[in-house]
């Protein structure tokens, strides 16, 4: 089947705009789910919100689904949507993704599901570095760009020059009438739709679900994942809009809660490890984007390597502290984090965490805990960015800054 990756599975996929079938509350570990379209209700993203970009918050879920939606038709993930390079699928060697902002920290979490998941090696460049780098020594790539608006000139001009080396690329992008996407080999355009606020929000969740399909297409393309575990993958990627419709209010309110606290703080370290350190950038830049605070995103490894110096009572510490019990990798590196926790108590820092529903031992460590779903390690990013989003919302609200239209910054940087 050409450029395409079938599932086998007794009956049709349902649409997925619709809000997916009840299941167990807030569980996504389980592969069990049916698939049975529910009505639409009343939801918390169908809001009035006095910000554009709180409304696109609350709009991710509908975005998330749809995204699925889009990408997955009859079983099959990108039907005919990859068509167009299915001679370089075949044969690249490696991936190449360049982006710049939120979207390049997309593309790190990707990286990190598409090697885990299908075996490829992936490297990650800044869309503004890309031409100046020699990257495609020795191997045949394929290169993927990434952006919200696809007519990002670093991104544009990245596609060009892998063009003009003879390279194949995809584009993901919001918009499907883009420079980005006319140009490219082939494109896979999300669900989110305009997105009006410059700080991207849905945009980069609706990303981060592209990729997580495409290291699932990649894994079975390569032989490395069966119809039936690719299955099971999908059914906890399709529960994810409902999970995060359940939290949303929750999560909004202690943001507000927490950001009262922490508002007049001028700076902040976000810290994550494995495909959490993405989410910790990602957490960094809103804030810095829109509350105008310094906020650096660190691998949590590395605290010790220079940024300790930094912790004190004055320096708040958003760490990223979910966990998957089932994944004996998460498990090593949830207990590692919690280590870095202790080491920044012990300096009296401020501490802000994101963890998994019940988790006692984070709670009786950090000052403010942000509580998601258990789900699997390769899905909690997209879930564990939104508090973080929500957080970096209501301190830029307490200091009385425009959160829709920072200063100096656009929604679409059109110039290199």
């Amino acid at each position: 089947m050409r450029g395409r990756v079938a599932l086998a599975t007794a009956g049709r996929m349902p649409a997925l705009l619709c809000l997916f079938a009840r299941y167990t509350e807030n569980d996504l570990v389980s592969a069990q789910v049916p698939m049975t379209p529910t009505k639409q209700k009343k939801t918390a993203s169908n809001q009035k919100h006095s910000h554009a970009m709180r409304r696109e918050i609350y709009e991710q879920p509908a975005a998330i689904a749809k995204t699925v939606a889009k990408h997955l038709k009859d079983d099959i993930i990108f039907p005919g949507e990859l068509d167009a390079i299915e001679s370089a699928l075949l044969t690249f060697e490696k991936l190449i993704i360049a982006a710049s902002g939120s979207s390049r920290h997309a593309g790190l979490a990707g990286e990190i599901m598409i090697e885990d998941l299908s075996g490829v090696a992936v490297d990650v460049e800044y869309a503004s570095e890309y031409c100046y780098r020699s990257t495609h020594a020795a191997v045949d790539p394929i290169v993927m760009v990434i952006t919200q608006s696809g007519e990002t000139a670093d991104t544009i001009a990245a596609q060009r020059e892998a063009l003009t080396r003879g390279v194949k690329t995809i584009a993901i992008s919001n918009v499907p009438d883009t420079t980005i996407v006319r140009e490219a080999g082939a494109a896979l355009i999300s669900g989110a739709g305009p997105e009006l606020s410059i700080p991207a929000t849905k945009s980069f969740t609706t990303q981060l679900t592209i990729l997580y399909l495409m290291a699932l297409f990649l894994a079975r393309k390569r032989g490395r994942m069966t119809s039936e575990v690719a299955r099971s993958y999908l059914q906890r990627l399709m529960r994810l809009p409902e999970a995060i419709e359940k939290n949303l209010a929750t999560w909004d309110s202690l943001a507000e809660k927490f950001g009262a606290v922490h508002c007049k703080a001028e700076k902040f370290l976000y810290l994550g490890r494995g495909v959490h350190y993405a989410i910790a950038r990602e957490g960094a830049l809103k804030l810095k984007e829109i509350s105008y605070a310094h906020a650096e995103g660190y691998p949590a490894g590395e605290l010790k390597h220079g940024p300790n110096a930094l912790v004190d009572e004055k320096l708040p510490v958003v760490v990223l502290a979910t966990c998957d019990h089932r994944d004996p990798d998460s498990v090593l590196r949830y207990r590692r984090t919690i280590e870095v926790m202790k080491e920044v108590r012990s300096r009296r820092g401020p501490l802000v965490t994101v963890a998994t529903e019940g988790d006692a031992e984070v709670a009786a460590i950090a000052d403010h805990v942000f509580y998601v779903p258990p789900g699997p390690e390769l899905l909690l990013p997209i879930m564990e960015v939104i508090p973080l989003q929500l957080f970096a919302y209501h301190i830029a609200v307490n200091k009385g800054y425009d959160v829709d239209h920072p200063r100096n910054l656009v929604k679409a940087v059109v110039t290199e």
